[in-house]
Order: structure tokens, then sequence, then C-alpha cells
């Protein structure tokens, strides 16, 4: 299965998880190592564009093409299980305790959640301390330039 993400030059191979651990995140806490990925290009993008200040573009980003194994074992959350206010911003406390949840259990490698900023659209969850996650590889990281209409009132 191939996922994306949207990462920085200087941390484009970095699956580790840390910028997630550090600044704590909708699905995990600060402390709780977590890689986020998208099942599409268009949704990363849209993901970055929600955090950014309106009027800066982002730079210097590379999207990063993952390869997971055909055979990961993956838990789901669906979106009928999650708490009512799941996608408000700020983030409900509840979705960092059922990412922290999947991170300390360390039964899947990854997790299917749907997105908050885009309807019928889902994030990939991956989990940098399970036994399968070696088995992750970088297909492609290139550079990735973001349209500027995403950022700018004109």
């Amino acid at each position: 299965m191939m996922v994306y993400r949207l990462s920085r030059g200087k941390y484009k191979y970095d699956l580790s998880g840390k910028g997630a651990e550090m600044a704590g995140g909708r699905w995990n806490s600060k402390g709780v190592a977590m890689l986020y990925t998208s099942e599409s290009i268009a949704l990363c993008a849209v993901e970055i564009a929600v955090h950014m200040p309106l009027g800066i573009v982002p730079a210097d980003y590379y999207l990063i093409k993952i390869q997971l194994p055909q055979d990961v074992a993956m838990k789901e959350h669906p979106l009928e299980k999650l708490p009512a206010d799941w996608k408000s911003f700020p983030h409900a406390n509840e979705t960092q305790e059922i990412g922290d949840a999947f991170v300390l259990e360390n039964e899947f490698l990854a997790m299917k959640v749907p997105s908050a900023t885009v309807q019928g659209t889902y994030n990939y969850l991956i989990n940098p301390n399970h036994k399968d996650f070696r088995a992750i590889t970088i297909v492609e990281a290139v550079p990735f330039t973001f349209d500027k209409r995403l950022f700018v009132k004109e």
C-alpha cells in the first residue's frame, strides 16, 4: 500500500515520528511518536494548508511516497466510533487518547482514520515503534510546489 507525506527538505527522509512526538497533534499527545501520512497527494497538500497562516506559501517541501508492506496489519477507527467533536479545532483530547492507545498497544503498524479536513478521505497513522516498521520503504522523495492560490487572498 502506498501512502504520502509532505515534509520540509531537512526532514524528507525522517520517518521517526519525532516531529509529532515533540509537538503533539490531533491523534497523538506530546511525548508519543507517530508518523502522519495520507491516502493521496491532494489530501497531504490540504493537511499542510490548514496549518499555514494565510499569505504564507510553504517552501522547501518534498513529497514522500512511502510503501507499506502489502500484508500490513492495520487498525481502522470508523467514523461512527469517534467522539462527536473529533474534528474540532483545536482538536479534542479524545482523539489523542485514541492515537496514544494505538501506539502504546503496539499491535498494529498503521491505523486508518478519517481526515478532519476533507470529508470522505483518510489519513494513515504509522507507529514507528512497531516491529514491522522496518518493512516500510521510501519509494521517492521529490520537490513539491504548492499552488499559491491555496494561501493568498486575491
